[in-house]
């Protein structure tokens, strides 16, 4: 006789439920309970740099638009 473990599961008490394998949500489903506190990164143009200097400002600035939106850490602060 076998033992079979399943990856997908509810503790007991139903306090937390735990998923192993992929949770998928079906198109017309709805999630709810989860932080509404997602706000996108401000858009950032195409860039149309014609030097390695200036795709670095473009860089720079995707990078500082996506920490502004909480997407990424911010820097570690330097004193």
């Amino acid at each position: 006789m076998s033992e079979y473990n399943a990856k997908n599961y509810t503790e007991q008490g139903g306090e937390k439920t735990v998923i192993g394998g992929t949770l998928e949500i079906k198109e017309g489903a709805s999630v709810t309970g989860l932080p509404s506190d997602f706000s996108p990164a401000a858009n950032q143009a195409d860039s149309t740099a014609t030097t390695i200097a200036l795709l670095k400002d473009d860089f720079n600035a995707l990078l500082a638009k996506l920490k502004t939106a909480g997407l990424m850490e911010a820097d570690a602060v330097t004193e």
